[in-house]
This record gives structure tokens, sequence and C-alpha cells, in this order.
């Protein structure tokens, strides 16, 4: 197997995932929260905690903020959207900036975020080949 070769579920050594969990690290929760509700469109789907909330983005997919002052201002998430030109649209409507959508070598196009920390979340649409 070479570092370019994935790794297919089940291959011999592989780690078996069944749920994903991202986390993002944000000093002012309330105003974190707000702006995910904002880009996600809704609340959360989970309250864990006053200063821990998650949103299902997939079946298996997870994405969660919680206060963490220490660590906050560098997390990259990248989420995966059919429709990138949509996508935008919406998330604009929402009150959401976005920077240009940009094209990213031959594998597709995306475009960034950033939440009140300086966070970073792309949207990404991956060129079908």
């Amino acid at each position: 197997m070479t570092a370019d070769a994935p790794v297919e579920p089940g291959h011999a050594g592989a780690l078996d995932v069944d749920v994903f969990f991202a986390g993002v690290a944000v000093t002012d929760f309330d105003a974190a929260r707000t702006w995910y509700e904002h880009f996600f469109g809704r609340a959360p789907d989970v309250v864990a905690h006053e200063t821990e909330v998650m949103w299902r983005v997939t079946q298996r997919g997870w994405l969660y903020i919680l206060r963490d002052v220490a660590d906050a201002g560098h997390g990259i998430v990248s989420i995966s959207v059919p429709d990138i030109d949509a996508a935008s649209s919406a998330l604009g409507a929402r009150g959401i900036a976005l920077e240009p959508i940009e094209a990213v070598g031959d594998a597709g196009r995306k475009a960034v975020a950033s939440d009140p920390d300086g966070n970073q979340v792309a949207i990404i649409e991956v060129t079908n080949t």
C-alpha cells in the first residue's frame, strides 16, 4: 500500500469508525452558538451542557463547539456539499460571510467562512471524475 492509496473499511489494519465527531474550540460560547446556528440554519441537535453543543451534519458525522479559551481560533473544518453555489447563496442569506469561491486545482472548488474566533469552516464541492 502506498501513502496515496485510500484504506478501505474492513482492510486489515484499518481503523473501523462508526461515528465521526469534529470539535471546534471557542471563547464566547453564546456568540459562537449563534453563528453556527446561522451556519447550519438550525439549532443544535444535542446540548451536552451549557458550554458544549452538537450538530449532526451527516448520517454519522457531527460537529460540536465547546468553550475552550486556550485552544479557540485554531480550528479548520471542511464540509463537502453537492452544490457550492447553492450552499454559498444559502449561507449568505443567513448572514454568513464567505470568502470568494475559488478553484482548488483539479479537486473542485471551496469557499471559507470564519466564526467569531477565527476558526475556519470551508465548504467544498468535489469535482466528479
